[in-house]
């Protein structure tokens, strides 16, 4: 395919300038049955060396992704393509798969397992992922996951630490305590749900860099017609799905993909640094970048905006 760029913008008060195009990895494992879908080995290894060869420039992943395939995959590619200079990797600290333990102690394994299977010695971001299995009082807790979080950039594994889960009022929490450089909100802020709207506000006064997933809603926004009726790992309501009936329709008439609209309307927001994009093989990372570079006329997002439906429909939390 023809190269195409991608603006990159910075990470907050990071200092870290990436790609608005960030590579997902949520899927990478042996199975994805969240995800409906099983990635092979050699398609995830190659789709990590298709972002290496840019111009995408950050990857996501997390230490329960796959069960830790995902990230073991990705250490795969580093070996086989190795890690371009610049090129940022962040993951996330998990809690215990079987006890759901957030203490220091699972902390530690956490960042241990991690590092060993993506065959690094520190990451520049390393995120506490899903804090609201125990809530925010527990996770701030004295000797809590946030407190190791920064233990563990104080010993030298991050340059910089963030905060990943879904309830978009307790992230807002998070971002409050001054305690973050970033941020990965999910579902939140779609073409269908605009809940996220305060935390993102609340996140660039405070100079936290926002990384924005699953723009697709889980896929119900990645194709038209509709190929699911779920959203956000659910049934979707009527409302949700009859605005993306007539937002397909209106990008059918434009001549622009449902999913090229969905991308562009998160990476073009000028609160999120990058957004992050779930592929499964170098094509898909192909067509992301084609997405983010297609040309949406201004009469289509005016369209979609009235189409938007009412905010009693989003998941609002």
């Amino acid at each position: 395919m023809t190269q195409h760029t991608l603006e990159s913008a910075p990470l907050g008060r990071t200092g870290l300038h990436i790609s608005r195009l960030c590579v997902g990895t949520a899927a990478w494992g042996v199975s994805s049955p969240v995800h409906e879908l099983t990635v092979s080995e050699a398609d995830a290894v190659a789709t990590a060396g298709r972002a290496f060869a840019g111009p995408v420039t950050v990857l996501d992943t997390s230490n329960n992704y796959g069960d830790g395939e995902s990230e073991r995959r990705v250490g795969a590619a580093i070996r086989q393509y190795g890690l371009p200079d610049g090129f940022v990797i962040q993951t996330k600290l998990d809690r215990d798969p079987t006890t759901d333990t957030f203490d220091a102690k699972r902390m530690r394994a956490s960042l241990e397992e991690s590092l060993e299977r993506l065959g690094l010695d520190r990451v520049p971001i390393l995120y506490l992922h899903d804090p609201e299995h125990i809530g925010f009082d527990a996770a701030m807790a004295p000797d809590g996951p946030v407190e190791a979080l920064q233990r563990f950039r104080n010993e030298g594994y991050a340059d910089h630490i963030g905060i990943s889960g879904g309830p978009a009022s307790m992230l807002q929490r998070f971002v409050e305590t001054g305690h973050f450089d970033a941020l990965v909100t999910h579902n939140r802020f779609t073409l269908v749900d605009r809940t996220a709207n305060r935390l993102l506000d609340a996140a660039a006064n405070a100079g936290v860099g926002v990384m924005n997933a699953a723009v697709y809603g889980g896929g119900l926004l990645a194709n038209w017609p509709r190929s699911t009726n779920r959203y956000h790992y659910a049934e979707a309501k009527p409302e949700i799905l009859a605005a993306v009936d007539a937002m397909g329709a209106a990008c059918d008439r434009h001549g622009v993909p449902l999913r090229a609209a969905a991308l562009q309307f998160s990476t073009h927001d000028p609160r999120i640094s990058s957004t992050i994009c779930g592929v499964v093989s170098p094509e898909q990372v192909d067509q992301a970048v084609l997405n983010m570079n297609l040309d949406i006329p201004d009469a289509l997002w005016d369209e979609i905006d009235a189409i938007c439906p009412d905010p009693r429909t989003w998941i609002n939390d």
